[in-house]
């Protein structure tokens, strides 16, 4: 049995340990948010947190997880920088088909979180990691330059 902390919530699996936390999130939990790109943390689609770094969810175990804590999108509205990061990417109108964007939103605090005002190329190196195939790339810097120039008000 593994037990783990998914978005404040304590929670307990005793399947497979060798079950994508990906599909533990999606199937098992219902938080739909976290999405499938790849399958092979080539795209960035499946991005989520573990004790606030950025993992790809599609390859990661869930029986390498107790004692971990588990942030997806649907939970980052709970703390300062999600909330900015997202009103940033409205007002900057970011998503065009949308597909990418949980995994977007997710890197991008998990950049800010560590580099409060990144340059262009800090940017475009911790994004390299998410595929947009709408190509929405000048919209993300232009909103991770907004969030990061909000949260230092």
């Amino acid at each position: 049995m593994v037990t783990l902390t998914v978005n404040g919530e304590s929670r307990s699996f005793d399947g497979d340990s060798a079950m994508p936390l990906l599909w533990y999130l999606r199937d098992e939990i219902g938080l739909t948010g976290t999405k499938f790109g790849c399958g092979m943390a080539l795209c960035g689609a499946c991005t989520v947190h573990v004790d606030g770094e950025p993992v790809r969810a599609c390859l990661t175990p869930v029986g390498g997880l107790a004692g971990k804590k588990v942030t997806t999108i649907e939970a980052v509205d709970k703390q300062k920088i999600g909330q900015v990061v997202q009103a940033a990417w409205v007002e900057q109108q970011v998503p065009q088909c949308g597909y990418c964007q949980s995994g977007q939103v997710m890197s991008a605090i998990a950049l800010l979180s560590t580099k409060p005002t990144p340059t262009d190329e800090e940017i475009d190196l911790a994004m390299s990691g998410n595929i947009c195939r709408c190509g929405t790339y000048p919209r993300i810097r232009a909103a991770i330059h907004k969030a990061a120039k909000d949260l230092a008000k």
